[in-house]
């Protein structure tokens, strides 16, 4: 397996795992996910491949799976209590085929490295519905709880 920076040549199988991941989420959650629109995330990644912190992994020349880091751009304001230090979200993908054979433990590794290379003190990995599989995946990477984050229906 070689874990390497994404690159253009690399935007189809990019999309493929973007709407995969997109599809697995709907299943967990259809009120919560959707499958976005095709054309949608390839004009994201062929935008952002080449200096957006993408990582692929490749097994015998196919791309089985990626992981993104997403800097969060802003510290909190001066006026907020929180300290202020650099984070990122990290998203992690593998094709159902390749998952339990140290893809993705793979990626996250190397998402930590490009992460703390960029200064980052904190990264997130989002599980916004019961996704015991991701839990579980995260949790052995090394992540834990950070907080609860509550949300509301609204209505107007």
């Amino acid at each position: 397996m070689v874990i390497r920076p994404a690159e253009r040549r690399d935007v189809p199988a990019l999309v493929e795992l973007r709407l995969a991941n997109a599809e697995r989420h709907v299943e967990l959650d259809p009120g919560l996910f959707r499958v976005p629109d095709v054309r949608a995330v390839r004009r994201y990644f062929e935008d952002v491949v080449g200096h957006a912190l993408i990582s692929v992994a490749e097994l015998d020349g196919e791309v089985v799976g990626m992981t993104e880091v997403v800097l969060i751009p802003h510290d909190p304001p001066d006026h907020q209590i929180l300290a202020p230090r650099r984070t990122a979200d990290v998203h992690t993908v593998v094709l159902d085929g390749h998952r339990g054979r140290g893809v993705g433990a793979a990626l996250v590794a190397e998402a930590e490295r490009l992460a703390a290379a960029h200064g980052v003190e904190l990264v997130f990995a989002n599980i916004f519905a019961p996704n015991d599989k991701a839990h579980a995946f995260y949790s052995r990477a090394g992540f834990g709880p950070r907080g609860i984050l509550l949300s509301k229906r609204v209505t107007g």
